[in-house]
């Protein structure tokens, strides 16, 4: 699987019409509400794109969209690991509405997803083979039940231990996409999905002018290459995983 996404959406009830319905935005709007979410950021337009496309964009890139009755973000900045701990800010910037929060990342098999009503946490679900549960808040949503039933076992190759959990939290991310936001991008459409390269979007750089974040980034990246094998040599990819080189590569 190599699906990615960090979703976070305003919306006035159901976001998938808002979705079916979309068309290009105001880019003078757009950039207003990315500005609005990234206070003390440097904002700066890179051109357009699709959701299909930018579902998950890089660090200090974000996309995002002005809907009929709804806001939507890709912006790993504005997904948390444990999405009861949004900053209250993000809160305050829904206005009341609903709020729809989905992460999922296929190198390390993680998902999140929540949902907020009224400014009120009503579900949350942050879980990866190697952290287990790490948060479940509120009453499971309708497709999760068989997933917690145990009728999406993972099967393991021949050479491979058991998977440490009962599904895999990207087959339930999948459904969870099509709940809330009426798409996939892993497995076979239903007829009534919504095609995510049919949504416009508006793409941004949002960049930290204190240079902070970058100087964690780089950090944490040192320290993780530190914790490999010492022999080895490794390379950070655009896409953020890490690979390593082989013997007379530079």
């Amino acid at each position: 699987m190599g699906a990615r996404t960090a979703l976070l959406a305003f919306a006035e009830g159901d976001l998938r019409p808002a979705l079916r319905g979309a068309v290009r935005s105001r880019p003078a709007e757009v950039i207003d509400l990315v500005r609005e979410m990234h206070p003390g950021y440097e904002v700066t337009p890179i051109g357009d794109g699709s959701l299909g496309d930018h579902s998950c964009p890089p660090d200090d890139t974000s996309y995002a969209t002005v809907l009929a009755g709804a806001e939507l973000f890709c912006d790993l900045r504005l997904v948390c690991d444990l999405p009861s701990q949004v900053p209250a800010g993000l809160l305050r910037a829904a206005g009341g509405r609903r709020i729809i929060m989905h992460g999922m990342h296929s190198a390390s098999d993680w998902l999140c997803f929540a949902v907020w009503e009224n400014g009120e946490l009503v579900r949350s679900l942050s879980i990866s083979p190697a952290a287990g549960i790490g948060e479940n808040i509120g009453e499971p949503y309708d497709f999760e039940m068989p997933y917690w039933a145990g009728e999406h076992p993972v099967e393991p190759m021949l050479s491979e231990d058991p998977y440490p959990l009962a599904f895999h939290p990207l087959d339930l991310g999948e459904q969870a996409l099509r709940a809330f936001f009426g798409f996939i991008l892993e497995g076979r459409p239903d007829p009534d999905d919504i095609d995510p390269f049919d949504v416009p979007l508006h793409g941004f750089h949002v960049a930290d002018p204190t240079g902070r974040e970058q100087a964690e980034r780089d950090d944490l990246m040192e320290r993780i290459l530190q914790s490999m094998e010492p022999s080895r040599r490794h390379r950070m990819m655009p896409d953020g995983t890490v690979r390593q080189l082989d013997d007379g590569e530079i």
